[in-house]
């Protein structure tokens, strides 16, 4: 197989809560894109002197496995004085995979992603966020029972367990007071949506310009309470069911509020939008992830784009890369992407980039 003479850098952190990429995820890529790249690398970036020596290298694209440094680590995430990575390589014009820093913010910020969707009148459920620091009573949570308690700014189901289901104050407030003092970050209540769940895979078409929607269902294993949740625990067995959505009507409301949300973050190229259905079956987002889990066989992402247009793994990196690639300037040209077998749905076909 011949290579393209392109040098390409995976960048994920080491720095705890910064990386969305993992290093099997980013193992995974690595291997992958050596089999079709000259010079493909991975680069750990945990501050500005490691993302000054990555631009050093003038790659022609960066695979972006993580949003921001912070500029005062003390301080932890919520230091709202940080380099977000797609900023800093638009100013030193270098072409990254994903979405742009507004997008990336609002998606890494679960209550800023809900109030942007309520902007732009989508359904989700009503919410309010407690500060770390903030002393707050029943007055403070002008919300219907039950609730559903998270952090803010994690990923991954991180700080989501049967506690997150809140019936009383009494439940609001312990499980407030774990993600303050634990995870250190602010929290997000939310009306509890007792409906099944849905993950929207968006990804663009590198011809067309038009983006598939690729819905499945998530089915989580019953908890002590006989709940679904898609806690850490969970997510890290990959334990959750995926189904192909197959009720049409219901695929269409699916598809269409997860794309309006997607368009309202101001979301490009690739990602991933959270649904879950309301006690009267009418979809409500829940959430973003504009890096999403890319492992084969593992995460929804890749699942969907298998159970909806049967796009295999190594089609849909490279799907990935060539939408990255087509933001760089008019020398990058005529990038192919690999061949998947003959029982995929989805034919991948030669790529032209122009400048954008």
């Amino acid at each position: 197989m011949n290579k393209n003479n392109l040098h390409i850098e995976i960048v994920r952190s080491t720095t705890k809560g910064l990386s969305s990429l993992s290093k099997l995820s980013c193992d995974s890529i690595y291997e992958l894109l050596a089999k079709h790249f000259t010079k493909i690398g991975i680069t750990i970036v945990n501050n500005l002197a490691d993302l000054e020596a990555l631009t050093d290298t003038s790659p022609d694209l960066v695979f972006l496995g993580m949003e921001y440094i912070l500029n005062y680590p003390e301080i932890g995430l919520t230091d709202s004085n940080k380099v977000w990575l797609s900023d800093y390589f638009d100013d030193h014009k270098i072409a990254y995979t994903g979405s742009k820093h507004t997008a990336h913010e609002l998606g890494r910020n679960k209550h800023l992603a809900k109030q942007c969707a309520i902007n732009a009148n989508l359904s989700t459920s009503a919410y309010v966020v407690i500060k770390q620091d903030q002393s707050f009573d029943i007055n403070d949570i002008p919300l219907t029972f039950p609730l559903f308690i998270k952090p803010t700014n994690r990923g991954g189901g991180c700080g989501i367990d049967s506690d997150s289901v809140a019936h009383n104050f009494n439940q609001a407030r312990s499980k407030v007071q774990y993600i303050t003092s634990k995870l250190n970050s602010d929290v997000l209540i939310e009306e509890y949506l007792p409906g099944r769940e849905f993950s929207v895979a968006i990804l663009k078409d590198d011809l067309s310009n038009e983006y598939f929607t690729l819905p499945i269902e998530l089915v989580a294993p019953l908890d002590k309470y006989g709940i679904r949740l898609l806690s850490s625990k969970i997510k890290s067995a990959n334990s959750e069911q995926a189904l192909e959505v197959t009720d049409i009507n219901l695929k269409t409301k699916l598809t269409d509020l997860a794309l309006a949300v997607f368009d309202a973050l101001g979301a490009r190229d690739y990602g991933r939008i959270d649904i879950r259905l309301d006690t009267n079956g009418i979809p409500h987002f829940l959430e973003a992830n504009l890096i999403p889990s890319l492992i084969s066989g593992y995460g929804s992402f890749p699942k969907a784009c298998v159970l909806n247009i049967g796009l295999k793994y190594e089609s849909m990196i490279m799907r990935i890369v060539n939408l990255g690639l087509a933001h760089k300037m008019s020398e990058i040209k005529n990038i192919l992407e690999p061949e998947t077998s003959n029982n995929s749905i989805y034919t991948p076909s030669q790529a032209v980039f122009e400048s954008v």
